[in-house]
């Protein structure tokens, strides 16, 4: 037992002795220091969760105040030159990495589409008084009735009519011995609208029908009806309007960038709301040339047959006249080197994949795509097929890459001392920039209603019938700023306003969309502010809590009230 005892005094004892003798660290050693043999020696400290806070000592996060964590030399995991993101074997398995070779297949995509169900143009027909007169008797008063071609839907009494109806009568009546003359009275009586039919019936008619029952041209349903019984019409008055409702068109609007798909011959799925559980299968017939400037589309069209249908002992078209509509079209290319598009990260202008090296090693490369299907992109520039590209787990990569920038080598604007807090709420670069014009035309607008001045307002409301487009296009194309066009679309025209009241009604919508322009786009953008204002409900009829507008002071001044209440309002930050 002594003997037990004493070995583990001095076991405790060397122990001692160890700890004492181990080399001293310091924690907060900087970049380039040094301690004993086999200390690891700091690169530079970096925002664990904005990596590209980057400094040369120890501190905090000026985004989230985090402590900055120091990035070790020779322990990176990222060769800026080479772009490659190494891993060990075990954190590829906690991180489920899985990678898909890029192969050429064609790409697929189902363009979902709305638009109306229109009548076919080229079958309608618009009939009109060929003579003054009295419509005496209407055989068809409703619209939407179905005709057929010859069936009578008026009855008219014109004194031209029946002056040409008796001189037909009287030429008949002696037996036609001048042809020229009955040839003449009966191409009078044509150039009046009757028929052959109506006139070949005159001489076996009564002397003293003044009246001439007015024919449906051709079969179809009444659109429009535009008289009444006892009603004067002069001639080429409108009378009724029939369209031949047995094959309707399906309109819908393509979209610029979805015209490279669309051809003549593809086949569209069409379902209504009015027929559920029922579709149709057509072709498309026409893609119109001309493109809707402001909207930056062009007009595509589906013909569609429609039956009549007995419902109940009433006969009725299948799908009605201007019904809303939605279309599927199943699209697909020639087969083209195409990679998943769960492999392409998008957090810069251009797009990016990561490469599997082999052995742990992830290339990060910039790559240009083409048309974008549902699942699959095509690569115009940067893979060949068969290259290895990481499906899963690419997010992870992208943040170790930026992780371990060297701040050598990463992006000056992006590694702005932490310290100092020389930097952005948002990386730099990273987001698009709003259009100008759209910018200065919001903010002259907000200036004139601050002020008053209605005649300032309506003087600028006038730009945006010019500026509105422009801007449109221009976020179209920013992915990042894409989902304010539709939102400028439909509120960006601007009417002269009557009275500052409407003005401020109508500038309310537009000020919400290009305040979220401005609070998605660059810091600082053009050195325009969004303000808000708490208390817009008594502003103007229908007017929301609160309203948001941009101005190039610092000092509020709020549109919505004018000089009645100028300061009331707040900067809105990021």
């Amino acid at each position: 037992m002594k003997r037990f005892l004493s070995l583990l005094l001095l076991l405790a004892l060397g122990v001692t002795a160890g700890w004492f003798a181990r080399p001293q660290f310091s924690p907060q050693a900087g970049p380039g220091s040094s301690g004993g043999k086999g200390e690891r020696r700091v690169a530079f400290y970096q925002s664990p969760m904005h990596p590209w806070i980057k400094s040369d000592k120890p501190g905090k996060c000026t985004i989230c105040g985090m402590d900055l964590t120091p990035v070790y030399e020779g322990n990176r995991g990222f060769d800026s030159e080479a772009g490659l993101v190494t891993l060990p074997p075990s954190s590829i398995q906690v991180t489920g990495i899985a990678s898909t070779p890029v192969e050429r297949t064609p790409i697929v995509r189902v363009l979902r589409v709305a638009g109306t169900i229109d009548d076919d143009a080229t079958r309608h027909r618009l009939l009109t008084a060929w003579a003054g007169g009295r419509i005496d008797k209407l055989f068809v008063n409703y619209v939407g009735a179905e005709v057929r071609e010859g069936q009578p839907l008026a009855q008219i009494y014109s004194p031209a009519l029946l002056s040409a109806t008796r001189e037909y009568r009287v030429l008949a009546g002696k037996g036609a011995n001048d042809p020229g003359m009955m040839a003449s009275a009966r191409k009078r009586l044509e150039r009046l609208g009757l028929t052959a039919a109506q006139i070949d019936a005159l001489p076996s008619s009564k002397e003293d029908s003044a009246s001439i029952e007015i024919l449906a041209p051709v079969s179809g349903t009444v659109v429009s009806r535009d008289v009444y019984e006892g009603q004067y019409v002069e001639e080429g008055a409108r009378l009724f309007e029939i369209g031949d409702f047995a094959t309707m068109w399906f309109v819908f609007d393509a979209y610029e960038r979805d015209l490279a798909w669309l051809a003549v011959g593809q086949e569209v799925e069409v379902t209504v709301r009015a027929r559920p559980g029922r579709s149709w299968k057509a072709p498309i017939t026409f893609i119109d040339p001309n493109l809707n400037e402001s909207t930056r589309s062009a007009k595509v069209r589906v013909d569609l047959p429609n039956p009549l249908l007995d419902r109940n002992g009433r006969l009725e078209r299948e799908l009605f006249h201007r019904l809303y509509a939605e279309g599927r079209v199943t699209l697909s290319s020639l087969p083209v080197l195409s990679a998943p598009r769960s492999a392409v990260l998008q957090a810069g202008p251009e797009p990016i994949v990561f490469v599997d090296r082999g052995g742990g090693a992830y290339e990060r490369r910039t790559i240009r795509l083409g048309r974008i299907g549902d699942t699959r992109a095509e690569v115009l520039e940067g893979l060949a097929d068969g290259d290895l590209v990481v499906t899963q787990g690419n997010l992870l990569l992208d943040a170790q890459s930026e992780l371990m920038r060297d701040p050598a080598t990463a992006d000056p604007a992006l590694t702005a001392n932490a310290t100092t807090g020389t930097h952005d709420a948002q990386p730099p670069g990273l987001l698009p920039h709003a259009p100008e014009p759209l910018l200065a035309l919001a903010a002259d607008l907000a200036a004139a209603l601050a002020a008053d001045d209605l005649a300032a307002y309506n003087a600028a409301a006038k730009r945006s019938h010019e500026v509105t487009p422009a801007s449109e296009k221009s976020l179209a194309a920013e992915p990042k700023l894409e989902r304010f066009a539709a939102q400028l679309r439909a509120v960006g025209h601007l009417a002269e306003a009557a009275d500052l009241t409407a003005a401020r009604k109508a500038v309310h919508a537009f000020n919400t969309a290009v305040a979220g322009v401005v609070l998605a786009a660059s810091p600082g953008e053009g050195g325009y502010r969004v303000f808000e204002c708490p208390m817009t409900a008594g502003a103007f009829p229908g007017a929301p809590p609160s309203g948001r507008w941009i101005q190039r002071e610092t000092a509020a001044k709020n549109p919505y009230f004018g000089k009645a209440m100028l300061d009331c309002g707040s900067e809105v930050k990021r």
